[in-house]
């Protein structure tokens, strides 16, 4: 039974002392290098699949298994997290992060086969999966009130800016065809072991030591984090809330969960804040970060161009997150959300229209370089969509000079089978074709040799379509969903509802990222991005209707937004705050 509205931890929001902030601007910096490892290692992936397909001859499910097994490992450790951060602390989870995260990458980059690769694939997702769930507690607590959601924020924009580092160092190793993509996996332990090393001189956060009955270990801490002595207000409201809180712990995560979803204003809380997670992952998001250079090398640009125009999109996404952080104490929450949601709708039609237009203005097969039957199509994109064919084209006329080859099965994306053979009335042949070995290593200006893409007048739209979407997501939907989940939810269930939370987000995240290459083959490259687009404007809907405004309101008036009219009536002694003209607000049970 809820006792007391004010276990809201509403000494998160107490008025700022006048101290400098510059101290836990410095913490937050620091525990937020683990979503530059996140960024990292997302976008990482992109280019250097390019070179690991080739390298291992991986097929779709593989490809698909690898870039999903960090996903489902941090889906997994997510959970993990959310008991072990409340037993252990914020700050030792951050660095069991770091630690495992950095052996993971010294796995990846040293893997001599596609399983070891694999493993430490799932390795580097336990790592992500820690960071995840620990990292927004951490700054949130530590944070003041006024600055909270922007430092809540920065932990997205690390995100990003892991993801154009990321980008930059696969385009400087995409020249390397045999071992680049060592070296990309690898380099990701280097932020891992700074972040590590650095959080032996960083503090555990205060609510959590009072939890643990430190209270002047606490008290100091607060006090070098406000750069003040005074905070007796703050540290009473610290001790009654976890005081009050304990009215609600049980024995178990289960018990816990339990009573999560036996008190309502919490239960609507974590709805939203699952609902926020989920379509923050089935807009699509990771496949234009996991799968960006694929989806540029479908539209018609070669591999080591793709993977550097890669940069494009990671550039704009890096740039966008700074007006997120500027608006979210500005505009609000929800306003960026919406927003962000009809950015994201008008970049999937681009994307969409851009690949259809391809299709139906793909060239035809002009030349016939083989007497065999095993790649006899009329046009590139057929032949293209045959795994065991490729599109060999003149870069100067590629409308004219167009043929369609077997691929060589060893290594797909280098040139067309120089083994192949065929049979007709007079004996057996072999063939040596334009996109030859010699084409491929002596990188020759007049042959093109494309496996899976067709050359085509609208490839910028695929340019255009990625940039406009990360424009879309990252001032709102990329990091309103964290911020939003650090302040709905009292401190008795903040660390259960979390991990609940950013569970969906992975799980929804390895949904999206293992069946993307699979809905290209089979309901094509536009029309999966018409499928995401429709998502898109149903998690507008629905959170058009669900989302409150939490901007400039305290914790405590935050959770009494989503409690019904029966509810409240029966804690109304305890209300001090009325949920007026938000749109969002309803007295509905749920």
């Amino acid at each position: 039974m809820y006792e007391n509205a004010k276990d809201t931890y509403e000494l998160l929001d107490h008025e700022d002392t006048s101290g400098s902030k510059f101290y836990v601007v410095f913490l937050t910096m620091f525990a937020t290098i683990g979503g530059l490892l996140f960024g990292y290692d997302t976008g990482i992936i992109s280019g250097s699949m390019l070179l690991m397909k080739d390298y291992f001859n991986l097929t779709t499910v593989y490809q698909e298994a690898i870039v999903s097994a960090t996903i489902g490992a941090a889906a997994l450790f997510a959970l993990i997290a959310g008991i072990i951060t409340e037993r252990f602390g914020r700050k030792v989870v951050i660095m069991t992060a770091s630690f495992v995260f950095t052996g993971g990458a010294i796995m990846m980059a040293l893997s001599n086969s596609k399983e070891i690769l694999l493993i430490g694939r799932l390795v580097v997702g336990a790592g992500i999966g820690f960071a995840s769930m620990s990292v927004p507690i951490y700054v949130a607590e530590a944070a003041p009130a006024s600055i909270r959601g922007a430092l809540v924020s920065l932990n997205q924009l690390f995100i990003t800016i892991g993801i154009l580092l990321s980008s930059i160092v696969a385009g400087a190793f995409s020249g390397d065809k045999e071992n680049g993509w060592r070296y990309m996996l690898g380099i990701a332990g280097v932020p891992s072991i700074i972040q590590f090393v650095g959080f032996f001189f960083l503090p555990e956060s205060p609510r959590y030591l009072v939890n643990k009955g430190k209270v002047e270990e606490a008290r100091k801490i607060l006090e070098k984090l406000r750069d003040s002595s005074n905070v007796d207000n703050e540290m009473r409201d610290i001790e009654k809330s976890v005081k009050e809180s304990r009215e609600f712990e049980q024995s178990n995560v289960f018990a816990t969960i339990g009573k999560m979803l036996g008190n309502q204003p919490v239960r609507k809380a974590l709805l939203l804040g699952c609902l926020m997670q989920f379509f923050q992952q089935l807009c699509g998001i990771n496949t234009v970060i996991y799968y960006s250079a694929s989806i540029l090398r479908m539209s018609g640009f070669p591999s080591k161009l793709a993977i550097w125009l890669v940069c494009v999109p990671f550039a704009v996404n890096f740039l966008a997150t700074f007006l997120g952080i500027y608006l979210v104490e500005r505009a609000g929450r929800r306003i960026l959300t919406l927003g962000s949601f009809v950015g994201i709708i008008i970049a999937l039609i681009v994307l969409a229209v851009g690949f259809q237009l391809s299709v139906i203005h793909t060239p035809p097969v002009s030349l016939n370089e083989t007497l065999s039957s095993k790649c006899e199509y009329s046009k590139c994109d057929p032949c293209v969509r045959n795994k065991d064919c490729g599109f060999c084209y003149s870069k100067d006329n590629p409308t004219t000079t167009g043929s369609c080859l077997p691929v060589y099965s060893d290594h797909p994306e280098r040139y067309a089978d120089p083994n192949f053979r065929f049979q007709n009335g007079t004996g057996n042949f072999s063939i040596n074709f334009r996109c030859n070995k010699e084409n491929y290593e002596h990188d020759m200006k007049n042959v093109t040799w494309a496996d899976n893409y067709c050359p085509t007048e609208y490839s910028w739209m695929a340019v255009l379509g990625l940039a406009l979407f990360v424009i879309g997501f990252a001032p709102g939907l990329g990091p309103m969903p964290w911020t939003v989940n650090s302040e709905i939810y009292p401190i008795w269930a903040r660390g259960t509802a979390i991990s609940i939370s950013t569970a969906v987000n992975w799980i929804a995240n390895l949904i999206v990222s293992f069946t993307f290459l699979s809905l290209l083959e089979s309901i094509t490259t536009y029309g999966t991005f018409y499928l995401f687009c429709g998502i898109s404007v149903l998690g507008l809907i629905v959170l058009y209707f669900m989302l409150p405004e939490t901007k400039n309101k305290t914790l405590e008036e935050v959770e009494q937004l989503f409690m019904s009219e029966e509810y409240r009536s029966k804690h109304k002694k305890y209300m001090t705050y009325e949920a007026k003209d938000n749109p969002a607000f309803a007295g509905e049970k749920l």
